[in-house]
């Protein structure tokens, strides 16, 4: 038997390395399944719904862990081709599938990435739009919309004002994908511009609008959020590198100083599924030439493995009963910073808040019961693929039963509607901004 030959066999990947070439529907599938296929232990394949067209919605689970969630060990997911013209994040998407199983083992960095963190990957959530570009172009495509002719990121329930259109079936998969999965942070990806936009996208004079802008009670997270991805993309953060576009100093913006958007995914994210999300414009033109893709990869890779690392910041725990019996739907908020409609526990007991280093104290509020607060210091240092770990114990019985579980999430109506115009979030905010910029160059 030849045994170098054998040794080398084993040492090579697993999966052929992924070309620089638009995948479609069924090339793209097939790299999921081969990459589901060879690299089990860590991966996971299913589809959340179809398309119009019966196009699946897939979703790859890249972790220790990938079938089931773990208790302590937070979700992150990467969505992508809202818009089927929208090319460069489906790919950067499957180039980073390879990055990450390729690289389990080796590189320690990805390997703590994995052994800590549920990575879920949606390198299309608008598969025949993709399909429906024939003649692809820089600044529009026929397939910008679903089959339907429905934009897909104007398309969800908005927290600020009715939005009356019919919901997609894309769309309503998402939604219902959002419900089964404690997904913590996350970033959709989109082309045509090049910056990192937080929300809020839509507003009103609570929140900002007045002043042109609409910022949310975390707005110092989504400021430092946003500055991670920027901050290691040479061209985005230089803010002007698209002609006929806005300057955006550091190549940040948020969402409504850009331009007010109703019924985006990203705000939904925010509002309803608990999960804070940062939209990512990665691309001057919308459809650039294949021959490009090798560029956006390794000028997006950096920021793409940095911002999933962020999942990991602020403190995580259980709240639990006297008993230690665990405490599901809690709501479990940081003073001050209230959400419209209030963050709760999952069905483990669970709570994930994301927050810059800092001393906060917690108010965990049980129906019938006094609040408990309880403080917390978060550590310049975050721990190692961890955030601080603070379990919440009750001083009282619980009764699993008492406390509502069947339908604990706010209704799909505008939240911010009949909110007082005053708000803290419309407060200047100088200085969580230069806050923010001191943990990026200084972390």
């Amino acid at each position: 038997m030849d045994f170098p030959c054998l040794w080398l066999g084993l040492l090579l990947p697993l999966v052929a390395a992924l070309d620089f070439n638009y995948h479609h529907q069924e090339g793209m599938e097939e790299f999921l399944k081969t990459v589901a296929r060879n690299y089990s232990s860590i991966t996971h394949l299913h589809s959340i719904g179809k398309s119009v067209k019966g196009r699946n919605l897939w979703v790859l689970v890249v972790g220790r862990f990938p079938k089931a969630h773990r208790i302590g060990i937070p979700e992150f997911k990467y969505v992508a081709n809202m818009h089927g013209d929208e090319t460069v994040g489906r790919e950067l998407l499957l180039h980073l599938i390879d990055y990450l199983v390729t690289s389990d083992g080796r590189d320690p960095e990805i390997t703590n990435l994995i052994n800590s963190t549920r990575i879920h990957i949606m390198p299309s959530m608008n598969p025949d739009g993709f399909e429906a570009v024939k003649k692809p172009d820089c600044y529009y495509s026929n397939g910008r919309e679903n089959y339907n002719q429905y934009d897909l990121n104007r398309n969800f329930p908005d927290a600020f004002e009715f939005n009356n259109v019919s919901r997609q079936p894309e769309t309503v998969a998402v939604m219902k994908w959002l419900k089964t999965e404690t997904f913590v942070l996350s970033a959709n990806l989109h082309g045509g511009a090049l910056v990192a936009s937080y929300p809020f996208d839509n507003g009103v004079q609570a929140t900002g609008a007045l002043l042109s802008r609409s910022l949310t009670p975390d707005d110092d997270v989504f400021q430092y959020l946003a500055h991670t991805y920027a901050s290691r993309n040479i061209n985005m953060k230089k803010g002007d590198q698209c002609k006929n576009k806005m300057n955006f100093p550091n190549g940040v913006t948020n969402g409504y100083s850009w331009y007010p958007l109703q019924g985006g995914m990203q705000d939904y994210n925010y509002v309803w599924a608990q999960c804070f999300e940062i939209t990512l414009e990665l691309s001057c033109c919308k459809y650039p030439r294949e021959e490009k893709l090798p560029f956006f990869w390794n000028s997006n890779k950096a920021s793409l493995i940095e911002y999933m690392k962020q999942v990991h910041l602020g403190v995580k725990g259980q709240v639990f009963d006297q008993s230690e019996n665990p405490l599901p739907n809690v709501i479990v908020e940081v003073q001050d910073r209230k959400h419209i409609c209030p963050y709760r526990t999952n069905k483990f007991g669970e709570y994930y808040l994301l927050l810059l280093p800092g001393s906060y104290i917690i108010n965990v509020t049980v129906p019938g019961h006094d609040p408990h607060l309880t403080k917390v210091i978060i550590p310049e240092k975050s721990q190692n693929f961890s955030a601080l770990k603070k379990d919440i114990r009750l001083p009282f019985q619980g009764q699993l039963d008492s406390i509502p579980v069947s339908n604990p999430s706010c209704p799909m109506v505008p939240l911010y509607r009949n909110l007082p115009s005053h708000s803290a979030a419309t407060k200047p905010s100088l200085f969580l901004f230069l806050v923010t910029l001191l943990h990026i160059f200084f972390k």
